[in-house]
């Protein structure tokens, strides 16, 4: 460690806990994050404070206006830049210190295990589940233990998995949630400050680990409730019958995870059965405006629709679905267009009404975001 390294940590080294040694740690520790998003923002940025040596971020997305109010490392100046682009010049501007990989690129079967082979360690900052599910397959399988964290609205999440004796992400969640059953932060919003609050735990789990200090969250949940500012902890355990960390392990290399979840890749044809179609915005707005319009059915949530709305749709929330279908019943052999955020939702919900008989249902493909980019600008973007 040279004098100017000494200055800068001098307050870690100070710490009977860290010291040199521990010092010396962080700046030999290699830190893959995941997602460079709420979470993966605050992580970067106390990582990199903390002088981890070499931090990888992968992350495929561009700056978006929507960001901005919990994505700390980016500024309005930077929307429509790369993520981990500008990720990068933020986290050197900090510490010139410390070697930054970048990949702009979506985690996927072909990359995740040579990507996270490279690395000490794993920080989750995903958002969605087939992502998780493959964070935690390929850590396991390349041993790599995964920080893993969460948020949704008002409640985050926070833990260490597949570690050599603790439990994994499927040991917690042998089953994903049906789609659409939990809004991303997209659909459901977030409070600004949580993913701060929780992408801070992670990065303090990060550095435990690295150092051997303290004890670590291995079989332990930490879950914060921002409205009641509290905190609860739930023991969890690994389970013998996981099937890639239990004694038997069933699952040996990566699998569909997309089929897994049941959330359907981009390149997915656009018939999805008999009853329900795929439908493009342009093509479902030359239905909306022909001489017979289609009915047009918004699941989205009140509040989403006071952002956001195309004219002319009548609303019944997802949720609800179940219980007022009954006033479609007139419709039943009429065309049904489906829309939602992102057109997960709606696909879920004309799933439903093709149990119920409905047939000439079509889901508006990426949803009302879609239409906002290929149809009517003046729709706000959320």
């Amino acid at each position: 460690m040279n004098p100017e390294q000494r200055e800068r940590y001098s307050r870690h080294i100070l710490l009977p806990e860290i010291g040199m040694e521990g010092q010396e740690k962080l700046l030999q520790a290699k830190v893959l994050i995941v997602g460079a998003g709420g979470l993966g923002c605050p992580v970067a940025l106390y990582l990199a404070a903390a002088g981890v040596g070499r931090i990888g971020i992968i992350d495929f997305d561009k700056v978006d206006a929507t960001n901005l109010q919990r994505q700390i490392l980016y500024t309005t100046a930077d929307i429509g830049q790369s993520k981990v682009q500008v990720a990068k010049q933020r986290i050197q501007s900090l510490n010139p210190d410390i070697q930054v990989d970048t990949f702009q690129d979506a985690l996927g079967n072909g990359n995740a295990l040579q990507l996270f082979s490279q690395y000490n360690l794993v920080i989750d900052g995903t958002d969605n589940f087939a992502t998780r599910y493959l964070v935690n397959d390929a850590c396991v399988l390349t041993q790599t233990p995964n920080v893993y964290g969460s948020i949704y609205r008002f409640e985050g999440q926070v833990t260490l998995f597949a570690t050599q004796d603790g439990p994994c992400y499927r040991c917690l969640f042998p089953e994903p949630p049906k789609p659409g059953e939990v809004p991303n932060c997209a659909e459901g919003g977030v409070l600004g400050v949580l993913p701060g609050i929780i992408g801070i735990a992670q990065a303090t789990e990060a550095i435990k680990w690295i150092t051997g200090q303290g004890t670590s969250l291995q079989n332990r949940l930490l879950i914060y409730d921002a409205m009641e500012m509290a905190w609860k902890e739930l023991r969890i355990k690994p389970d013998p019958n996981c099937p890639i960390c239990g004694t038997n392990p069933t699952l040996t290399q990566l699998s569909d995870y997309h089929a897994f979840c049941g959330t359907p890749l981009p390149t997915q044809p656009t018939t999805m059965s008999d009853e329900i179609q795929q439908l493009p915005a342009t093509e479902a707005h030359a239905m909306l405006t022909s001489d017979n319009p289609p009915f047009l059915l918004d699941v989205r949530l009140p509040d989403e629709i006071r952002v956001a709305k195309i004219e002319g749709a009548h609303n019944i929330p997802l949720q609800e679905i179940a219980a007022r279908h009954e006033e479609l019943e007139h419709l039943k052999g009429k065309p049904i267009i489906l829309h939602c955020h992102k057109g997960m939702r709606s696909l879920r919900a004309a799933s439903f009404l093709a149990e119920k008989g409905y047939t000439q249902l079509y889901n508006l493909q990426g949803g009302i975001e879609a239409w906002s980019l290929d149809v009517d600008s003046s729709v706000p973007r959320y």
